[in-house]
Formats: C-alpha cells, structure tokens, sequence
C-alpha cells in the first residue's frame, strides 16, 4: 500500500506535468538528461513540439526521406542530434540553420543522394563533429558533400567520419576547408590511391585512419602527402599490401617516418611467402628487388666512365695546346706558306677566267695554247727528229741520219 503513494511521488518529481506533456507522440522524454528518442517508430517526418529543455534528441530507424529547415525549429538548446538509420535521401538548404548551439551530429546509415551546397551551414560554425558513415549512396552524394564541406562554413569541426561508404578515391583539396580538422575516419572504404593535395590544409590533424581499405600500396606522391601531416597518428593497418617489389618505397618511408604508424598491423597480403610478414624491417632481397639494386650500381659505373672519359679528354686537349704552342713559329710559316700557295693558285684561276670570258683574246689564248704544245713535244723528242706540219694537221716523222759513205 505505501508503494504506490512512493512511486506517484517520483513520477510528479521526476516528469513534471508541462513537460510530460509535451513530450511527441512515440517518442520517450527524459527531463532529468534532458534526451528525447523517438528510434524505430516508423516516423515519415521528425517530430513536431519537441520539449525546449532537451539538449539531446535521438531519431533512429525511421522512414525519414527528407529534411530541411522546417524540420528543427524553435530547437536553439539542442547540442546533440543524432538522425542515423532513418533512409534520409536528401538535406535541404540550411537543413540545421536553426541548431545554433548544435555540437554533434551523427546522419551514419542513411542513403544521402542530395546534399545541398549549403545543407550543413549553421551561423557561427558551432558544428565540432559529424558522423557520416555508412550515409553515402553513390559518387553523386561523395560530389555534393565535397561542395558541402566547401561552403558549409565547417571552421570549427574538429572530427570526420566518412568510414563504411565505399569510396574508391578522394577528390585532391576535399578537406581544405576544414582548417581545424583533428580526426579524419576513412576505415572501412575502397581507396587504392592517396593523390596529391588530398589533404592539403589539414594543419592541425590528429588522427588518421585508412584501415581496411584496397591499399596494396603507397607510391612516391602518396607518400609524400602522407609525410606533410607531421607528427600524426596514421592508422594504416589491414590493408592488401601486395610485398612485390613496387613496395619498397613504402618500406623505406616506414622505416624512416617521423608518423605514427600502426606498424604491427601493417602487413604482406601477398604473395603467399610473404603473407602475414610485417612490412617494417622488410629487406629489398625479400621483396624481390635485387634488379633494381644492380641497375643502380651499373648506372653509378656508367657515369664514373663518362667522368673518366672527360678527364681524359681534356688532358689530351692540353696536350695538343701545349705541343701547338711550342711549335707557334713553325705553325706561323707554314700558314704562311699555305696562304701565298692559295692566292698565286687563285689569281692563276682568275687569269684563266679573264682570257675565256674575252672573246677578243680568244685566238690568243687557242694559239697560245697552240704553241705551248708544240713546245713540250719539241722538248719531249729526240734531237734528230723533225716536225713537219701540214695544212690540216701536224704529223711528227722521225729522220734518221745516217752516217756518209766514203768513195
């Protein structure tokens, strides 16, 4: 009997007429967490006449398709909303313009295919975290959240989580905008690549975490991006990391990285030899990089050659000055000599040029001609022989002489 009176007591106490009822019909109120949850009602919209004190409200497994501006008025007190599992397809234009002191805000395990440009500006930037896993419906959504975090006015969000979307790769400047940004979540995705500039801006990140991705692995400009976040936790554990021996690079970043690395679980996927090796410590001759190795030496070799063939060259160089210059005299005169050789072989060129170009000098030159054979073969022949011409030509008899005959 003195149970009863107990419990009414604590009812009246514990919920106060005026907020009982105000609490939303399917929905449970708690004015001392000041929470409401209204989680799998089978809601179309989010509820109207939610209780001003609450500071929490819980909306989960829900039909929920779409949400804007309408749907959190007169709800200035609430920090915390989490709208997850509710099949939300599209958030309007300055969706939660109205959750002015809003902190946390949990969308995970929806089927985001709109997001507007502006869907998460709220005045002020209060907004520290966003929970997005699992929300994203295809490369359209991934799209429209890059505008969104672009022009969503996100200064102050301090924690990420895109795990669980199935993301094949992440558009370079895609965080930019989030200049504070100190937890970024990618687990459980489809990345095989990290391209430059995907985390540019990002001075102040904490922790990052790419585990359970398609990563089989990190080349130079990925390695580069990785190695400008500084002294950060990177979380780069169950992975396909193929050990062949395009992986070296990554072994030696690993080796050497001022970050924090989740080495242990940092592991071969293949090939079968290597499975389950870690990757720290991983010799070049493990991986089968020994080509490699020699074509760097042969290539060392080759230019130690070029530098040995130029040393020789130039000291041949000095030579040959050194010999010209102690032989200048001799190299003078016989330039000399060359140089009167060619001009007396020129101006006899140019003579001869002048006589055939002058048609007046031409029987001079034919009878000049003329007798300059006729003089080598007089000097040519015996002493005995006489020359006989005739009109048409000139015909050579030789007459022998011979000796008189006494009578």
């Amino acid at each position: 009997m003195c149970i009863f009176p107990v419990l009414v007591f604590l009812g009246v106490f514990l919920c106060a007429p005026h907020q009982c009822l105000e609490c939303p019909s399917g929905c449970e109120c708690f004015a001392v967490t000041r929470t409401v949850k209204c989680v799998s009602k089978a809601l179309l919209s989010v509820p109207r006449n939610i209780p001003g004190y609450a500071r929490t409200v819980v909306i989960a497994g829900n039909n929920i398709h779409h949400i804007g501006p309408d749907s959190f008025t007169e709800l200035e007190n609430v920090t915390n909303i989490v709208l997850s599992n509710n099949r939300i397809t599209e958030m309007a234009s300055h969706t939660f313009s109205a959750l002015v002191n809003l902190r946390f805000l949990d969308l995970s395990g929806n089927q985001l295919a709109l997001i507007h440009p502006e869907a998460l500006r709220i005045p002020g930037s209060p907004l520290q975290e966003l929970n997005l896993s699992r929300s994203l419906h295809n490369f359209t959504a991934l799209t429209d959240l890059t505008t969104a975090l672009r022009w969503g006015g996100l200064g102050g969000l301090l924690r990420l989580d895109l795990s669980g979307n199935h993301l094949a790769l992440l558009p370079p400047g895609m965080f930019s905008h989030l200049p504070n940004l100190q937890q970024l979540f990618l687990a459980n995705n489809s990345l095989v690549a990290v391209y430059g500039g995907t985390f540019s801006g990002m001075n102040h990140l904490e922790v990052l975490d790419v585990t359970r991705n398609a990563f089989r692995t990190f080349r130079a400009d990925a390695l580069q991006e990785l190695e400008k976040l500084g002294n950060v936790r990177i979380l780069l554990g169950n992975n396909p990391y193929a050990c062949t021996c395009d992986i070296r690079d990554f072994v030696s970043w690993l080796n050497k990285t001022k970050a924090r690395v989740d080495v242990e679980a940092v592991r071969c996927s293949s090939p079968s030899r290597l499975t389950d090796i870690q990757l720290r410590g991983l010799s070049v001759q493990a991986i089968g990089c020994v080509v490699p190795v020699l074509a760097e030496v042969a290539d060392l070799t080759l230019q130690t050659s070029y530098v040995f063939l130029g040393l020789v060259l130039g000291f041949v160089g000095m030579v040959f000055l050194f010999v010209l210059y102690l032989n200048r005299k001799g190299m003078k005169k016989w330039i000399i000599e060359m140089r009167d050789a060619c001009r007396d072989v020129l101006e006899g060129y140019h003579y001869r040029y002048e006589i055939d170009s002058d048609p007046r000098l031409g029987h001079v030159s034919a009878g000049s001609s003329r007798a300059q054979r006729h003089l080598a073969l007089s000097q040519q022949l015996p002493s005995d022989t006489c020359i006989v011409q005739v009109p048409t030509d000139t015909q050579v008899k030789q007459v022998t002489t011979s000796p008189p005959v006494n009578l």
